[in-house]
């Protein structure tokens, strides 16, 4: 008897593999089932990943609506009842194989909540089973029934044989949002795309205008020698998101963290387009302003909690830097070299000497517009020409 093409197999290897949204692979994927013949009215697929701030992607079909709806589960979601008591948390972490529980069956076992809560909805029978990739890590699909008598044989016998190809293909969307977000979180947003074009041979990259940021930490190593460890790397973490964070917050670029010092920028438009220079630079101000404030709140816990308040620098200049790869050919860094860079740290320098919290170069001065008040005529460090410097 010759062997019956399974019609979800073939479509996962001819055309499943052809969407990169996931969203609409698993609308494509649940018509595939259904043109499979499976009696499926609910598919939720559920994408494990390595993320900072997320344990997994979920989305979800139902026939009723033929939508999909997308939620993030955060890493906090794994001590809650809602996930220990779920066949996910069997799945994930017990290494459970096919759960099927026939909602219908008089014998049926309701040991999930969500089972009460699908035999209200009118479901009569529910699988969930594990996607295994190649380093053994697991994301996971469910599937439940309205049929009147729930999943058929064949339907199973369907479903458990499109596991190995579907669990490819959603191994490749979990590798390259993984990808994604790593360079994304470790280069930044615009550097990692950059990395994701292909810039990533070392000389690879651009000479661009921008606004140049960098801050310090004033006084860390006191701080880092009175303050057990890991009370000063989580008042490190604190300064970084009033700082880096106001950066991102306001369309910035964060490319280095040297020490306690952060290294950003906002790149400026082309010479005509003025008004998205404009904004950069509005930008800029505004996340020193938003990082100072941040600050003043954290000061004011650390007052209450009898523990050292900090102090910030924050140097903004304007210039023409190389955006690209530098560093030794087995390990690079996506980062702005450049006399303007070099200036921008030395500015910031000068906060500690003047005694300013935040100083801008002339040119940052005039290019802004704002209202600036000189400090005066200085020598840079490295520099011929004095520099006028300004500060609000």
């Amino acid at each position: 008897m010759p062997h019956q093409k399974n019609h979800i197999i073939h479509w996962l290897l001819e055309e499943g593999w052809k969407y990169p949204d996931r969203s609409e692979f698993t609308q494509h994927l649940a018509q595939a089932f259904l043109d499979a013949g499976v009696s499926v009215s609910r598919i939720r697929l559920t994408i494990r990943l390595l993320h900072p701030q997320v344990m997994g992607f979920g989305y979800t079909w139902d026939d009723r609506f033929n939508t999909v709806d997308y939620f993030e589960a955060g890493y906090d979601l794994r001590d809650s009842d809602i996930y220990l008591n779920s066949p996910f948390a069997a799945i994930f972490d017990e290494g459970a194989g096919a759960i099927r529980r026939k909602l219908i069956d008089p014998d049926c076992q309701f040991d999930y909540p969500i089972l009460e809560d699908l035999t209200k909805e009118g479901f009569t029978d529910y699988v969930a089973l594990p996607l295994i990739f190649a380093d053994g890590r697991r994301s996971a699909i469910t599937l439940s029934s309205r049929c009147k008598d729930g999943f058929s044989s064949k339907d199973l016998s369907l479903i458990y044989d499109s596991l190995s190809a579907l669990s490819r293909i959603v191994e490749n969307h979990a590798l390259k949002h993984t990808a994604s977000v790593l360079l994304e979180t470790y280069l930044g947003r615009a550097s990692g795309q950059q990395v994701l074009n292909g810039n990533v041979k070392r000389g690879d990259g651009q000479r661009i205008r921008a606004i140049i940021w960098f801050s310090d930490l004033r006084q860390s190593t006191h701080l880092a020698e009175t303050m057990e460890s890991d009370a000063f790397l989580d008042l490190l973490n604190k300064y970084f998101d009033c700082t880096a964070g106001s950066v991102l917050d306001r369309g910035g670029e964060v490319l280095r963290y040297i020490g306690d010092a952060v290294l950003a920028i906002f790149p400026l438009g082309p010479t005509d387009q003025c008004e998205s220079s404009s904004l950069a630079a509005e930008n800029a101000l505004k996340a020193a302003q938003e990082a100072f404030a941040c600050l003043d709140q954290l000061n004011h816990t650390q007052k209450v909690n009898n523990q050292p308040e900090i102090a910030i620098g924050i140097g903004l200049h304007i210039g023409e830097v190389m955006y690209g790869n530098i560093g030794t050919k087995d390990r690079l860094e996506f980062s702005v070299i450049g006399t303007s860079a070099n200036e921008a740290a030395r500015i910031e320098s000068m906060t500690k000497e003047l005694k300013v919290p935040l100083i801008v170069s002339d040119q940052f001065s005039r290019f802004h517009g704002g209202d600036w008040r000189s400090l005066g005529l200085f020598d840079l460090k490295g520099f011929k020409r004095k520099r006028e410097l300004f500060t609000l």
